[in-house]
């Protein structure tokens, strides 16, 4: 049986990309076994991926060298063998434990010079491969082999039970269609969508009689505070009471999910329901939502995509010209009350 160990991106958005690549790995070698090397935060979501075999907690701090740490590691990994390593980071540290694990075949793009932690490096063609999710698939072929097409999008499946336990536990109902709210975005400031905004929106859509739940991380749920503040106090603030596995759940629940760019909005793609996609300084050209119910929303602007955390100009006007009013309008018909 052959072994092969993933080396997972950090992001949580980018976690729910890499599952297409799982897929085409096991059409290669229908009885391969994936392991992922993962870090903590991102382990219950990859714990609903069929394709997962065991995951291996990456416990280095975000960020962190750690030379010594992932030399230890990569010993403790010999024993079971791999077969292949395909290393999805591009930074040069990432390839340190395949390296120290003997693995024989480590896979991925050159990234910062890799040469010699990786034999199997191969030179990515932005052009050719736009998107993050065809760049990871790129690396389950063999080399100069094109990705099989047409590819899947990502699936996460929660089973009626799983629902039904969280909704229990949170006291929370669905007699009412149910709008989720996602007003975080790890990256930064500047892919999110106003608090004022989400706060008129969540106005009208209690109007057209939803139930209104907002769900983030423990970072989010001041901005979440703010948005009921304004006129919401019927809506649930679910910001940091969840972990992310709960918070999966509940997105599976939702008639209506409202996200910036984020790790929830491609979970809640990856859950096919019906969303409005916002974006600001980062691009859908890079990392869409990837699926046919999820709605794009951009304000083409010179200055964005600028990929920066805070808008470098200083008015923000690729979240502040995208108005709730014109957000309202992409709400799907059937959707409307």
């Amino acid at each position: 049986m052959k072994r092969i160990l993933i080396i997972a991106p950090s992001w949580v958005g980018d976690c729910v990309l890499m599952q297409p690549m799982l897929h085409r790995l096991l059409q290669r070698h229908p009885h391969a076994c994936l392991d992922v090397l993962a870090p903590p935060w991102t382990e219950k979501l990859l714990r609903l991926m069929p394709e997962v075999h065991d995951i291996i907690i990456n416990h280095f701090p975000h960020g962190a060298f750690g030379l010594s740490d992932r030399r230890r590691l990569g010993v403790q990994l010999r024993k079971t063998q791999y077969d292949q390593v395909i290393v999805l980071p591009n930074s040069w540290k990432s390839a340190l434990v395949p390296f120290f694990a003997n693995i024989p075949l480590r896979t991925g793009f050159v990234g910062e010079l890799r040469y010699g932690l990786l034999n199997d490096a191969r030179k990515l063609n932005e052009k050719k491969l736009p998107l993050m999710v065809e760049r990871f698939a790129q690396l389950a072929e063999a080399p100069h082999h094109e990705i099989a097409r047409p590819m899947p999008s990502p699936q996460l499946q929660v089973s009626n039970a799983q629902r039904a336990q969280v909704i229990a536990k949170f006291g929370l109902t669905l007699d009412k269609p149910v709008a989720v709210f996602c007003p975080g975005a790890e990256y930064g400031p500047a892919k999110r969508w106003p608090e004022h905004y989400y706060a008129e929106l969540a106005q009208y859509l209690r109007e057209q009689d939803y139930a209104v739940w907002l769900i983030g991380s423990p970072k989010d749920k001041e901005v979440a505070e703010k948005i009921i503040a304004l006129g919401n106090e019927p809506c649930r603030n679910l910001c940091g009471v969840t972990d992310l596995a709960e918070a999966i759940a509940l997105l599976s629940c939702a008639d209506l999910v409202v996200s910036n760019d984020s790790g929830l909005m491609h979970i809640a793609a990856a859950l096919d329901r019906p969303m409005l996609a916002i974006f600001g300084s980062s691009s859908p050209e890079f990392t869409p939502p990837l699926s046919d119910k999820a709605h794009v929303l951009k304000i083409d602007l010179p200055c964005s995509p600028c990929f920066k955390r805070e808008c470098p100009l200083g008015h923000f006007n690729c979240m502040l010209k995208l108005s709730p009013k014109l957000v309202e309008r992409y709400i799907p018909v059937h959707l409307k009350r």
